[in-house]
């Protein structure tokens, strides 16, 4: 496997939750006073992640790493698809020939025998219309420090569910290189009843962003070092609806044979559950056994 140094820099400025007269200039990516003001993105955030740690930002400015990026020939590449005023969903991107079904349940997908530079990534999932989505589900896989992708077994590979705020937490390495493709990590995220995006999430200052051909600028988080490890955070944007209500189940207790859609709530063995991807039941599939059809509520 090769291997480039990775040249990712420090993003921490102010909290943009104070700069409500800021906005970012197009060309030279500086903040100047008097714009439009703080969106519905940032008011939302402010709403829904009060006392948690602020947004990972650029160059001491409310830019994002890829809001700043620029062309080869100097033009300011497109808006962030950032949950913004006009701004669009999160572009999708291929799904390469490493995924693998059935991912364990899991936010934390080092473990002690893992080499690498530690990365925590940490954002919220908003619908179309800056409503913040509770219940995504997020599978994430990656390769290794070396570069390989786990194909027999589940390393570096994992899913969670977007909290009551829309916001996820994914503790990981820094993924290492292989030809073809500078570093990034695979994602798939769905909403309950949703199609499922299918992108890819990269770092900045990578000297390999610009010679992969599947690099999108738009994809960039935003990451800085903190002690010996490095800390990143990325925003989706769904294309569906804020907030989608769960729906009444077909009855109260599971059972197979039935079909469930996302938002349904059955009971099984005393507890309640709350289906978290449509499917028909089937037998050895009861709540408690897949997790990632049913979350349990009590």
């Amino acid at each position: 496997m090769t291997s480039d140094t990775p040249a990712i820099p420090d993003e921490l400025g102010p909290d943009p939750h104070t700069r409500t007269g800021t906005r970012i200039d197009a060309d030279t990516g500086t903040g100047t006073g008097g714009g439009r003001g703080i969106s519905r993105k940032t008011l939302l955030r402010a709403a829904v992640a009060a006392g948690a740690a602020v947004p990972l930002l650029a160059t001491g400015s409310i830019a994002l790493a890829r809001d700043a990026a620029r062309s080869a020939a100097g033009r300011p590449l497109p808006p962030t698809p950032s949950c913004d005023d006009g701004d669009d969903p999160t572009p999708d991107q291929m799904e390469g020939p490493y995924f693998r079904p059935n991912s364990p349940p899991r936010t934390d997908l080092v473990t002690p025998g893992t080499a690498g530079t530690r990365l925590t990534v940490s954002g919220y999932v908003f619908g179309r219309d800056c409503a913040p989505l509770a219940g995504v589900l997020l599978d994430f896989w990656q390769a290794d420090d070396a570069g390989a992708y786990d194909m027999a077994g589940y390393t570096l590979r994992g899913h969670q569910f977007t909290d009551a705020t829309g916001a996820f937490t994914l503790r990981t390495i820094v993924p290492g290189l292989y030809p073809g493709r500078t570093r990034h990590i695979h994602v798939k995220a769905q909403a309950p009843g949703e199609p499922v995006l299918t992108t890819q999430l990269y770092f900045p200052g990578e000297p390999r962003n610009s010679t992969d051909a599947l690099f999108d600028p738009a994809l960039l988080m935003n990451v800085r070092g903190a002690g010996g490890g490095r800390e990143g955070s990325f925003d989706f944007v769904l294309d569906v609806d804020g907030d989608p209500a769960p729906t009444d189940p077909p009855n109260g207790t599971w059972a197979t044979g039935r079909s469930y859609a996302a938002g349904d709530a059955v009971t099984y063995g005393g507890g309640s559950y709350r289906c978290l991807q449509a499917h028909t039941s089937m037998a050895g599939w009861e709540p408690p056994n897949v997790p990632a059809l049913w979350r349990r509520e009590s």
